[in-house]
């Protein structure tokens, strides 16, 4: 066996003492007092840009597989990489989170829940690694590496820090001594005794058991620049300590599987349970294949655009959550169900083939959740997306909430037969806009009638309730010699100008006797 480094050694190593002894931390961070069977799970994004659909996918998954078990989810800001960090990115995640009404629930006694506040707990166990000779000191420069690398690839061998390539990783203490003393501030690298000859089996909770070569790169634990870990160590560390029992990460993944397992075992910790999610795929609009949603070719891929867009929050979730669990739509068809939250998410049958983001599907799904909702809430969620959102003409159709509601609330009496053709907010505003003289606009390409909309204006009385209305069009028909339908849409498009609304009668009970006079009178007059 190896030996490792003395105590004063890892503390010049480290540049200070470690403050904790593993012991000390695993009484620091006990296991949990849950339920048998309870998840504790974590989305742990790193804040180097927008919030990927992705990403809001594989929280869904962590928040319902905590939820449905009565287990714990959390939200970890793994935030070690501080060149590619982005200003607000946090915030960004914040409140995508609560938007979506993916509560979390970050206990205190288990945080930070910033990895770069975690920093004496990586350097402690750090410090263990070094101490059993698991890991080492290592004083390559980016040049050193560079023409290492060049090498390996001129000799066709993989390239990377291992083996015979890993040049410093059987200094003696008074070689490591020499490198301090003038100054240089080491990486922390695995001493891997891995064999790519080898397999190791990890155990993945969706794929079963998957064997890997073995893993030989001494891969970088502890970063010399801020001494901050890599995602690889540091990821490791947290889930033993915060003691997750379920990752949940998209399957790019998969190939540091190996690497991950043979630290779990290294130090001697029980892994979590690994579920590796598909990725979320979509259509390429010129090749006609499928393909991941792209960071830079996709506006959807960021869930700002949803936001933006008007799109129901509880929809985009509803969507991605029967990506998760295929059944849930037959389920709520069938009245089983009112929302994704009461069906039961079965991890065997989580999808690991890539996930088909079908807009044309997001749109049934927001046309059936807006169909549910009360008049109230959707003048409520129309008019907090245009305040937040809109633009002067949306702002300007929200300020009136009675108006507002009467319009929206046409054929919504009916839970038999309601209106379902709003599908975002931005949408909805626009399926109402002839509502107001300001925004709309005359049909130019209807061929109207004249003489029968001048005959409905001579017997138009805005306090008719809808037989009589209705009759007086029947009459108009009759004495024209023409259909009722024909007289119907001649007031439809002249009031309206769209050949597709819902109840006439009731759309033109909303606007008003004036303004429906007026308009009539403006195509008479053509």
């Amino acid at each position: 066996m190896r030996n490792g480094l003395s105590a004063d050694l890892i503390a010049r190593v480290l540049g200070a003492a470690p403050k904790y002894t593993l012991d000390e931390l695993e009484k620091k961070f006990p296991p949990r007092a849950l339920p048998d069977g309870a998840f504790v799970t974590r989305f742990a994004p790193s804040p180097t840009g927008f919030m990927h659909l992705g990403g809001l996918y594989g929280a869904l998954v962590d928040c319902k597989l905590a939820r449905d078990t009565g287990g714990v989810f959390m939200l970890r800001i793994e935030d070690t990489d501080t060149k590619r960090e982005v200003a607000s990115a946090v915030d960004i995640i914040v409140d995508s989170m609560h938007r979506f009404g993916l509560e979390y629930n970050d206990v205190p006694e288990y945080g930070p829940y910033y990895q770069s506040q975690r920093r004496d707990i990586y350097h402690s166990v750090a410090a263990d690694l070094l101490a059993r000779g698991l890991a080492y000191p290592c004083f390559l420069t980016a040049d050193d590496m560079e023409q290492i690398r060049a090498n390996q690839k001129a000799a066709g061998f993989a390239t990377g820090i291992y083996g015979e390539f890993a040049r410093d990783r059987d200094l003696t203490d008074d070689e490591i001594m020499a490198h301090l003393d003038n100054g240089e501030v080491p990486t922390i690298r695995l001493y891997s005794v891995g064999d790519p000859s080898k397999r190791i089996f990890c155990k993945d909770a969706v794929r079963g058991s998957i064997g890997f070569p073995e893993n030989n790169e001494d891969i970088v634990l502890i970063k010399s620049n801020d001494r901050l870990p890599t995602y690889h160590f540091a990821h490791l560390v947290d889930d033993h300590f915060m003691r997750t029992t379920h990752v949940v990460r998209g399957e790019e993944w998969l190939p540091s599987f190996p690497l991950h397992a043979q630290l779990f075992r290294m130090m001697g910790w029980t892994p979590p349970m690994y579920i590796h999610t598909s990725t979320i795929d979509k259509i390429d609009a010129e090749t006609g294949k499928q393909r991941k949603l792209s960071k830079r070719k996709d506006p959807e891929a960021n869930v700002a655009f949803f936001l933006a867009d008007g799109w129901p929050t509880a929809a985009v979730l509803e969507y991605l959550g029967n990506i998760a669990a295929s059944g849930y739509e037959e389920a709520k068809s069938k009245g089983q169900v009112s929302s994704i939250w009461q069906y039961p998410l079965r991890v065997k049958k989580i999808p690991i083939s890539g996930a088909l983001f079908d807009m044309k599907k997001l749109e049934w799904w927001a046309r059936e959740y807006i169909a549910t909702l009360s008049v109230p809430d959707l003048v409520r969620c129309v008019t907090d997306w245009a305040n937040e959102y809109g633009n002067d003409v949306q702002k300007m159709q929200v300020q009136n909430p009675q108006y507002l509601a009467a319009m929206l609330g046409i054929e919504r009496d009916n839970p038999k037969r309601i209106r379902k053709d709003f599908i975002t907010w931005a949408q909805t505003l626009g399926e109402v806009a002839y509502f107001w003289d300001t925004l709309y606009t005359k049909n130019t390409e209807f061929e109207f009638n004249r003489d029968v909309l001048a005959e409905f204006l001579k017997t138009y009385d805005a306090s008719d309730d809808k037989d009589t209305w209705w009759n007086k069009i029947v009459a108009i028909a009759t004495a024209a010699g023409v259909k009722n339908g024909e007289v119907a849409m001649n007031l439809r498009v002249a009031v309206t100008g769209r050949t597709n609304t819902p109840d006439l009668y009731s759309v033109m009970q909303v606007m008003g006797g004036d303004m429906v006079e007026r308009r009539v009178k403006e195509i008479i007059n053509g």
